[in-house]
């Protein structure tokens, strides 16, 4: 979940609003590199969900890193809730879910390194209390009440709101967690490509990276139960975004769908103000009932464009939003796999080629399939199998053709990064069908052998 924005005046005009996307236009030369990951810690002799203060506590793993690798600390109210360093920053999810938002970085490799060494900052101090981490897409055996909310305005407000917006709401907030890269644009013209495509195939990411097949304790029958998650979440706010492929999309065209987005707050003196359901329109007119007769300033809008959860989103970036926590070797895989398809114009236009005859109920056909049966899902004639390797090829084709070099230039570029979703191609086996296959094999049904098998 984002922090609060910052900077930026009023606004003082309503083409304010689409200028501040158009900002995020940079050059080629410029593009970069964000990924994003969430895992769940635990308390390793108990196995239940980490409690935000104790001796094995979420606080004590933000304590320790802040102590012993110099991350600057972000506190709320109080309450220390992320750190900050060289551009990236920890923070926390509703349910304690730990988050690095890594720094813009010019390469995978880079990517990589910085969770390698993120990982192993938060395992050593880990290690010494107690505690695990384990990349999933849902939290396998906790109920809802062995899950605790952390000490964040924005949680408490959102959590107050979603059972009467959705019903699986406070499950997001509490045990889900996902993967996700930040990629950049050139121009609108670039933007609008890049989010037709990412909508199209964030169904074959969804698939590729299936890592959630258990839920309090059972097989739930989706390889993705993250992905069901999101589908009953809030109508408003998520979903496959049948109008980016619209004639006339832009940046307007989005702005006029955030600002039919209901609100969740208005940030102000480090307090969230409660403005649930309440328009930005009226915002705009100084008519908001929370803050009669105030204007919003930008920074109040880049707040709002963080409350809105479609399966890929823009602000001055666009987010890829499709894909389940997971391993490391998959943590690098997406970056990979995006940037292949994105950052390589011909690959891009390949990509397009892919999904441009689709309809907007196949999209969102092949959305739900993918979150049942992975790699299995077939819509009609599209088989997710055959889409997942054309997709995959084409990503192969734009990390060759971007001939980005790593580990002082011994490797020529980042396709082995898709090593990991090769092999899923080749014997067909997402890590959901791995851990289905271990939970019926091996393991006899003991779902507890998750936890020490598959942490980081």
């Amino acid at each position: 979940m984002s922090i609060p924005q910052s900077g930026g005046g009023p606004i003082e005009s309503f083409e304010q609003l689409a200028s501040y996307l158009e900002e995020g236009n940079k050059p080629k030369d410029n593009w970069r590199i964000g990924t994003e990951h969430e895992k769940f810690g635990y308390c390793k002799d108990t196995l239940g969900a980490l409690p935000y203060e104790g001796v094995r506590s979420i606080k004590s793993i933000l304590h320790g890193l802040r102590d012993q690798f110099n991350w600057a600390p972000v506190e709320e109210s109080g309450h220390l809730i992320g750190l900050t360093k060289n551009g990236a920053n920890v923070s926390l999810e509703p349910g304690g879910a730990l988050e690095l938002s890594g720094g813009a970085l010019e390469t995978i490799h880079e990517t990589c390194d910085e969770v390698n060494i993120h990982l192993s900052e938060v395992k050593h101090i880990a290690d010494k209390i107690g505690v695990g981490f384990i990349g999933l897409g849902a939290a396998p055996i906790w109920k809802h009440e062995d899950v605790g909310l952390m000490p964040k305005g924005r949680y408490q407000l959102m959590d107050a709101y979603m059972d009467k917006v959705g019903t699986m709401g406070r499950t997001m907030m509490r045990r889900t967690c996902t993967v996700q890269v930040n990629l950049d644009f050139a121009s609108e013209a670039d933007m609008v490509q890049k989010f037709r495509v990412a909508l199209g195939l964030q169904p074959v990411a969804t698939a590729l990276f299936a890592n959630s097949p258990f839920f309090e304790g059972q097989v739930n029958g989706h390889k993705s139960w993250r992905a069901r998650v999101w589908r009953d979440l809030d109508a408003d706010r998520t979903g496959m975004l049948p109008f980016v492929f619209e004639d006339g999309m832009g940046f307007q065209r989005y702005v006029d769908y955030a600002l039919d987005v209901p609100m969740y707050f208005v940030y102000r003196d480090g307090k969230y103000i409660d403005a649930l359901g309440q328009s930005f329109r009226d915002f705009l007119k100084g008519k908001l009932p929370a803050l009669p007769a105030e204007i919003p300033t930008l920074s109040d809008w880049a707040d709002h464009l963080t409350t809105i959860f479609p399966e890929a989103r823009i602000k001055q970036f666009m987010e890829m939003r499709g894909a389940d926590g997971g391993p490391w070797r998959r943590l690098c895989a997406l970056p990979a796999f995006w940037v292949g398809l994105l950052y390589d114009q011909a690959s891009l236009d390949a990509a397009w080629d892919l999904v441009k005859g689709m309809d907007a109920t196949t999209r969102e056909d092949l959305r739900i399939s993918a979150s049942v049966d992975g790699l299995q899902a077939e819509v009609g004639n599209i088989k997710m199998m055959d889409l997942a390797r054309q997709a995959v090829e084409i990503a192969n084709a734009g990390l060759t053709s971007r001939a980005r070099a790593g580990a002082g230039g011994m490797v020529p570029d980042e396709t082995h990064f898709l090593n990991a979703l090769q092999d899923s191609l080749e014997t067909g086996q997402t890590p959901a069908d791995e851990l289905l296959a271990r939970y019926n094999g091996d393991w006899d049904g003991d779902l507890n052998r998750i936890y020490e098998e598959y942490s980081y």
